[in-house]
């Protein structure tokens, strides 16, 4: 290549720098017992690390035991879970990634069986717990109705959300993102298709957004003015009524105009489980929506959503299209995908001295 590639420029988010423009997506492993984490994690995130992405951010990370998907999932509402978080960022860090996190409330699609249980609600008379929501409205047709959040409950998950972040902050994170995104309790708070209240958590999409600003309150108190927060959104809900496009470019602004956050993961879907068949799926099928955030809330994007060639990873931020490129599947797949990238780019790349025999070349 005539020019160095821009994936492996080193942006910067306020106070932290990245080594390049690849992230590794949070991707839940559902593989804690009561919120602790254990060996399965610190292995799983420090093997993407030593492979060269650039940050390196914790699966959603729950603020509650009643807001987890599954009874598996990690969460951060003690402080013997700070533990696990303490060693998270120092095997991170060891393999040269800055370390991230993401945090979350599963709303209504809390209580359910881990995927490769198939994924079902799980009812509190079989184990599982009463899920909480903007609205007594189900996630799957015909499922458990959540319980529509009171004000004060409200207020109480917004406490839970400034508390999760304080621990994290306090385990050495160096970015924290919140989940608004996949049907979760945010997610369910901007769309009219599962937010029907009439107070001031409902109505219009002022009305609707109005969680999440006070969330990205909540945090920010916690979360010093030096460090980056994220905020992964789901840019369309796929369907009449839904989330489009053209909201989440005005979420997206309400989001600048606070001056606290750094950057909109975008993503989309996830508010119904019987929910829309997306209209086609391609590799980057969901990079347009960060081109129009980018482009119409003047606001720094994240893009995600099958993107696996170096090449195209490229094209998306040479072009201006997102400045950071989110990887799950592709780097679940191969840890190394930034080394093999590198490669393939002709970009140059530390490549710890442990793997220098390694055919990175």
């Amino acid at each position: 290549m005539s020019r160095s590639p821009k994936l492996f420029e080193k942006p910067s988010f306020r106070s932290v720098t990245l080594r390049n423009r690849i992230v590794v997506s949070p991707m839940c492993q559902y593989s804690a017992d009561e919120g602790l984490g254990g060996l399965w994690h610190l292995q799983h995130l420090g093997a993407r690390s030593a492979g060269g992405a650039g940050l390196v951010i914790v699966e959603a990370t729950h603020v509650s035991w009643l807001g987890r998907i599954t009874a598996g999932c990690l969460g951060l509402w003690n402080d013997e879970q700070q533990a696990l978080l303490k060693q998270l960022v120092q095997v991170i860090e060891l393999g040269g990634a800055t370390p991230g996190m993401q945090i979350a409330h599963a709303g209504r699609k809390a209580s359910s069986a881990k995927p490769w249980n198939g994924g079902a609600p799980v009812a509190p008379a079989d184990g599982g717990w009463l899920p909480w929501a903007p609205s007594a409205i189900p996630f799957v047709e015909g499922g458990i109705a959540p319980h529509a959040m009171s004000v004060a409950e409200i207020q109480t998950v917004l406490a839970e959300f400034r508390d999760t972040t304080r621990r994290a902050r306090e385990a050495g994170m160096k970015v924290i993102e919140i989940h608004g995104a996949h049907g979760y309790l945010i997610h369910s708070f901007l769309s009219p298709l599962s937010n029907t209240r009439n107070d001031q958590y409902g109505g219009d999409l002022a009305g609707r957004s109005r969680f999440l600003m006070e969330a990205v309150d909540a945090v920010r108190s916690e979360w010093p003015d030096e460090l980056p927060l994220f905020v992964r959104i789901s840019c369309t809900d796929w369907m009449a009524g839904g989330l489009t496009g053209e909201d989440a470019v005005l979420i997206a602004r309400m989001l600048k105009a606070t001056g606290k956050v750094d950057l909109i993961d975008c993503s989309t879907g996830g508010i119904l489980a019987n929910g829309p068949v997306i209209p086609a799926l391609y590799p980057g099928y969901q990079v347009p929506y960060a081109e129009a955030v980018r482009l119409g809330a003047d606001m720094p994007t994240g893009a995600v959503g099958l993107i696996s060639a170096p090449e195209h990873a490229e094209e998306i931020v040479a072009n201006g299209r997102a400045d950071l490129v989110f990887l799950a599947r592709a780097i679940l797949a191969d840890p190394y995908w930034p080394l093999r990238a590198a490669a393939t780019l002709k970009a140059p790349m530390d490549i710890p001295p442990q793997y220098a025999r390694a055919a990175w070349k």
